[in-house]
């Protein structure tokens, strides 16, 4: 009896295992999420707890452009670190800033597209200069399981 009770067991406990694991995240509400964190880090006010729990949303490896400026996509070990390092010059340099989600786009399991309108004004860290602009922006988010992978940021 316990020869036949124990591989049914395993068997059950595989199956299980395996369908916790491949439950997929509700990209709609992952894209709301990070929206709404990303543009806490943006804010006049915002604070190193801010930045912190945006970076939680994407993976270690985590890969960035924005073009222009930052061409190379490579998920790197240090990615996560670089952004963090990047983010926390910029922390606090808007004393103005709104966002409006415009549209989320969801590619299967994989890719969340975010389009959004913002409006910042502040003192550019380095050049000391005052800094104005409005812009539509496009977020693609590759996802590597509930986090998110590759950053491509694009603008109008």
């Amino acid at each position: 009896m316990n020869k036949i009770l124990l591989p049914i067991l395993l068997l059950c406990i595989t199956f299980s295992a395996t369908g916790a694991e491949n439950e997929s995240v509700d990209l709609k509400a992952f894209a709301q999420l990070y929206f709404n964190k990303m543009v806490a880090t943006q804010s006049p006010d915002a604070t190193g707890e801010d930045l912190e729990n945006y970076l939680a949303l994407l993976a270690d490896d985590v890969g960035h452009t924005h073009l222009p400026w930052v061409t190379d996509d490579s998920r790197l070990p240090d990615g996560k670190q670089a952004m963090r390092e990047g983010m926390t010059y910029y922390l606090g340099a808007n004393t103005e800033y709104q966002a409006e989600l415009l549209d989320v786009f969801i590619f299967n399991d994989s890719a969340i597209a975010i389009r959004y309108k913002h409006h910042a004004k502040g003192i550019h860290p380095q050049t000391q200069q005052p800094n104005e602009y409005t812009r539509i922006n496009m977020e693609v988010l590759e996802m590597d399981g509930d986090k998110v992978g590759v950053i491509r940021k694009y603008h109008e």
